[in-house]
């Protein structure tokens, strides 16, 4: 299983094979679930929540026939146990994430996919259903549904920035979006009111490189986006820099705002730092909601 379990990620973020990603996650995976970690979500038991579209990756005996059969098309039947244990993920798979200021450090894009899929393992192996928002994946458990989740987010986007995606999140359930929430603010505070008004708790995770936080720039200097769009060239990089940390600050604390006033978690992790820290303040943060 795990050869066909393939997640690349290099000094472009994109080469870091999924054995080695499965065997650092199965390791932490050991470490979060000691005591009384792995418990199941005490839910309603198979009471009915409500009927929504059939989406991709549902499973054939998951669709109520005879409602299907009053439409054009084929309707699935939640369970309030199903909500309860569900966790869709967003992860910003963005031109911007696939920046890294040292070879030696892993690009926000790996990163945020490694946190993503090891949480993801956790959750499951406690009896947790994950999938990915947009309808690209519905939740369920098991291997195969990590598999098809590595294989999605191994996917680029050519976009400058991402934007949290909240299609397919399900009412009452809870979600993570992991991202450098460098980009505009609006779509990622419309997608945390949108969560919080249909009952949706969950965790934001910020990724930032190093050299994000310090901006060891001087003299001349030309920036350019990694999607290859904006660009920008001072001959004083100096004079910027308090500009740019106060705004970088100013965006952490609008972060931290929005999460405080939906209910939601938020955390910042650089790319230099142990993912072992991430990880646990993620499943931690997920159990507690």
């Amino acid at each position: 299983m795990t050869k066909a379990l393939t997640l690349r990620s290099d000094a472009q973020g994109l080469a870091a094979p999924m054995p080695a990603l499965l065997a650092a996650a199965d390791q932490l995976a050991s470490t979060v679930m000691l005591g009384d970690h792995g418990r199941r979500r005490a839910g309603m038991g198979d009471i009915f929540w409500q009927y929504r579209p059939a989406q991709q990756g549902d499973e054939a005996r998951a669709i109520d026939w005879r409602r299907s059969a009053r439409a054009d098309s084929n309707f699935v039947a939640d369970k309030e146990w199903q909500i309860a244990q569900s966790v869709l993920l967003w992860v910003d798979q963005s031109a911007a994430m696939q920046f890294t200021s040292d070879d030696n450090i892993s690009t926000k894009s790996a990163c945020a996919r490694t946190l993503a899929l090891a949480t993801a393992i956790l959750l499951t192996r406690g009896g947790e259903r994950v999938g990915l928002t947009g309808r690209r994946l519905p939740p369920k458990r098991g291997a195969g549904q990590i598999r098809q989740m590595a294989e999605l987010l191994c996917k680029n986007d050519n976009s400058d920035f991402g934007s949290p995606d909240t299609q397919g999140l399900l009412p009452h359930s809870r979600a993570l979006f992991i991202s450098d929430f460098l980009g505009g603010i609006g779509p990622t505070k419309a997608a945390l009111f949108e969560a919080a008004d249909r009952g949706i708790k969950g965790c934001i995770l910020q990724i930032l490189d190093p050299q994000e936080e310090a901006f060891p720039f001087s003299g001349r200097t030309s920036f350019h986006s990694m999607g290859g769009s904006i660009t920008h060239e001072t001959l004083s990089a100096d004079g910027l820099k308090k500009r740019y940390l106060d705004k970088l600050a100013k965006r952490k604390d609008a972060l931290q705002t929005l999460a405080r006033q939906t209910g939601w978690q938020f955390h910042t992790h650089h790319t230099n730092a142990p993912a072992t820290s991430a990880l646990l303040w993620l499943y931690q943060s997920l159990e507690a909601q």
